[in-house]
């Protein structure tokens, strides 16, 4: 398996700040565990930083760390969720694993990690100004 060591992380500039980081790898590659077979994708990483961010070229090696992996989409999208959750603490997260066709099938997974119970992004981010924002993780502290 990919090593999750590899994932460097730096402080968050502004941990009093939320807000919305977007990483996208157009040129992923793993191999389909039962036919050998090259599968192309694209992962796409959308967080809310905690305490820390994650540096851009330790999770461009750690993404072509699977390159010759032979692992399930779903397991792909999982791993990558669960790594980097790990390394980062993130308020919140969303994996979106966006596969290349094959035999007629497309395939997108996603996986989310933290934000409100049972929320998602949308409760995360508040473009509205006259409104309040409760965090989930500072402690139920209120934000305006």
């Amino acid at each position: 398996m990919p090593d999750a060591s590899v994932l460097i992380c730096f402080d968050n500039p502004r941990p009093q700040r939320e807000y919305l980081i977007e990483h996208t790898s157009e040129e992923f590659t793993s191999v389909c565990p039962e036919t050998g077979h090259p599968d192309f994708g694209a992962v796409t990483l959308q967080y809310v930083p905690g305490d820390r961010c994650v540096e851009l070229k330790s999770l461009k090696l750690y993404l072509q760390s699977f390159r010759n992996e032979g692992i399930y989409y779903e397991a792909v999208t999982n791993k990558i969720a669960d790594d980097l959750a790990k390394a980062m603490d993130p308020v919140w997260m969303q994996i979106t694993t966006d596969w290349n066709g094959r035999g007629g099938i497309r395939s997108t997974i996603r996986v989310e990690v933290g934000g409100p119970a049972g929320g998602s992004a949308a409760g995360m981010i508040d473009d509205d100004d006259d409104e309040e924002f409760e965090s989930p993780r500072k402690g139920g502290r209120r934000y305006d």
